[in-house]
């Protein structure tokens, strides 16, 4: 009953768009002051217990890394390389849009950061070649939501820190799907291109030597994937470790290789972290409270119950959990959802033999999917507030890359060497 409140007080907060982590604290302390067995000094303890994770440390690492990678000139010679490379296709700057929002991905670990700055930097660039505002917003919004499946993915730390899996392997089992996601979103709008008649953004393929200039320049970003996954899996670093040694390397070639990155810049950065990294640890603190309630009131073993209860058939059980989770991603905000439900429903995923690491997958990419739709889309809101987009123009548009996504996500659920395979292979 007291549970049920709870639950009932959450839903509420975020229903009257009360901020995250608020709500969660609300629906905590009533918990606490309703049930006679709970003192609340532990609310308190595992509210502070929670951020005292050194696992937690790599979360402002990677943000601050995404913040200096605007400032770097790495960014800009990333596009310049994304457009050689797809430009001549039909839709070329669309297919630009998604292989720049891949690359970056894989450097700044933040798809909200990369949505707003690709959405200021391609969609009036779109809109002067012909294509739709609300074409070119979805483009943007759709492209930024690999970066949480491609490592180093901040839902890929947090989820293994919650679930108790190695980071490393996560890391590794997000590129095989953030490669297909990029594939995918690259082919539809391809489709959508030739019916549209959006042109290339350049006449024919680009010379040889252009091709090699714009590598060149883009090697430092380039190299930078290498240095994170590359250093974590020889186990040169830990992923802590990595996303502290990637910020001194993005800063040595900003400030005195390309000499674009100035010492306000860095300040300017170090904000910006700030800010970003206070949210996300506020609702990490908060949700872990929750869940402790949950465990506490013995909640996972009645999910599991009711989910064997319905079937015992594994692949019924992933197909209840892709709708679940694709509901919920439209309500609830990714990083709070992973860490509050997947304690509950561990248990019977272990129960069902399904691989972790696959799981993880599979909640990731439901919920960044989310992040893609009404009602509470955070990466939709997003979008459409620095486009000027509507909200109904948006869902239109969204649709065919939408069924794209879930293509992939139908993969990931059923496919599990498309998640496993990498991790296993390098293991």
């Amino acid at each position: 009953m007291i549970v049920g409140i709870c639950c009932a007080v959450l839903l509420i907060g975020l229903f009257i768009n009360m901020p995250v982590f608020l709500a969660v604290v609300t629906a905590v302390l009533s918990y606490f002051l309703l049930s006679p067995d709970a003192m609340p000094v532990i609310a308190a303890q595992r509210i502070i217990g929670a951020g005292e994770n050194t696992t937690l440390l790599a979360i402002p690492c990677f943000i601050f890394l995404g913040n200096l990678l605007n400032y770097s000139g790495m960014t800009t010679r990333l596009l310049k390389l994304a457009d050689v490379i797809t430009g001549r296709f039909k839709g070329g700057l669309a297919q630009t849009n998604v292989l720049l929002s891949t690359l970056m991905g894989g450097l700044s670990a933040s798809n909200l950061a990369d949505c707003a700055m690709l959405c200021k930097m391609l969609v009036p660039e779109m809109t002067k070649l012909g294509y739709g505002k609300a074409f070119s917003t979805v483009v943007t919004a759709a492209g930024s939501l690999i970066t949480p499946i491609i490592p180093p993915g901040i839902a890929l730390i947090i989820y293994g820190f919650v679930a108790d899996v190695s980071i490393g392997d996560m890391f590794m089992a997000g590129v095989v799907p953030g490669i297909l996601c990029c594939a995918a979103l690259m082919i539809t709008i391809r489709i959508i291109a030739g019916k549209r008649g959006y042109k290339p953004s350049r006449v024919g393929p680009a010379a040889p030597g252009e091709f090699m200039a714009a590598l060149k320049g883009a090697t430092p970003a380039l190299m930078l994937v290498l240095v994170i996954i590359g250093g974590i899996r020889v186990g040169i670093f830990t992923p802590t470790e990595a996303g502290a040694v990637a910020v001194l390397y993005v800063v040595i070639i900003g400030m005195f290789v390309f000499r674009e990155m100035t010492p306000k810049n860095f300040w300017d950065a170090v904000l910006e972290t700030a800010r970003s990294t206070g949210g996300i640890m506020l609702i990490i603190m908060a949700c872990s409270a929750f869940a402790w309630i949950l465990t506490f009131e013995r909640v996972a073993q009645d999910v599991a119950g009711f989910i064997t209860g319905i079937s015992d058939n594994p692949v019924i059980f992933l197909l209840l959990l892709n709708v679940i989770f694709l509901v919920i991603g439209m309500f609830i905000e990714g990083n709070a959802a992973i860490i509050v439900l997947v304690p509950l429903l561990m248990p019977t995923v272990k129960a069902f033999g399904i691989d972790p690491v696959q799981f993880g997958l599979i909640i990731i990419l439901n919920l960044a999917i989310g992040c893609l739709t009404p009602p509470m889309g955070t990466v939709m809101f997003i979008a459409n507030a620095i486009t000027g987009t509507k909200t109904g123009e948006f869902v239109r548009e969204a649709l065919p890359l939408i069924i794209s996504l879930l293509i992939v996500l139908m993969l990931v659920t059923f496919v599990p060497a498309v998640s496993t395979g990498l991790p296993n292979l390098l293991r």
